[in-house]
């Protein structure tokens, strides 16, 4: 597919961030919620999302899987027809992107995925943004997921097959998350197409 944490609170991502984390809005056409972008932690993930949102590549997308008691689906380019059976099958084009965090270049490869970055031990908690993946290495792109309830058997650290990092947490909105998860679907295909309008990135240094 696919945190701050009361009980995983970070473990180790060496990165040479050292200001406060930036936030991302994210606007919808079912209301808007704000999270924290864990730069700090998981710098290339970070930086690869907050790339995306400053180029415009999630406005006009649309959430393509929405599963209530579990997660909300998003970031696939082919979403912005609700309708197209691709969705979920896409990411970026390939390409370079800047390491807000080192100043070095990071490069998108193989259909838009960025090198796998599992450092921090951040869980797949209620309200975490986590990378949606194939489950190969190196297949983290654009498509990401929201938990609604604790998913810990995601984890990259887990020990199962799924791997999918944690690079953010939901700080505001968090009922508007859930409640994009509990719309009427099919197929876990919101019926009632739910878009991406903007994406905003805020506390970055000038």
């Amino acid at each position: 597919m696919g945190c701050a944490s009361s009980n995983n609170s970070g473990g180790g991502g060496g990165s040479s961030w050292n200001m406060p984390n930036p936030t991302a809005t994210f606007e919808t056409t079912e209301g808007s919620f704000t999270a924290e972008i864990y730069m700090d932690r998981v710098p290339r993930t970070a930086s690869s999302f907050i790339d995306l949102c400053q180029s415009g590549f999630y406005e006009g997308l649309h959430f393509h899987r929405v599963i209530p008691g579990f997660m909300n689906q998003f970031g696939c380019p082919h979403s912005k027809d609700p309708k197209s059976s691709r969705a979920g099958t896409g990411g970026p084009p390939n390409g370079t992107f800047k390491n807000l965090a080192t100043g070095g270049n990071e490069k998108r490869f193989s259909g838009g995925n960025i090198e796998d970055e599992n450092i921090s031990k951040d869980t797949n908690k209620i309200g975490s943004l986590s990378c949606a993946n194939t489950g190969q290495k190196d297949s983290n792109g654009s498509q990401f997921f929201i938990n609604v309830k604790h998913n810990d058997n995601l984890d990259w650290f887990s020990g199962g097959a799924s791997k999918h990092p944690v690079f953010g947490q939901i700080t505001d909105g968090l009922d508007v998350c859930i409640a994009i998860s509990e719309v009427e679907t099919s197929s876990d295909l919101p019926k009632k197409p739910i878009q991406m309008k903007s994406i905003t990135i805020s506390g970055l240094p000038a």
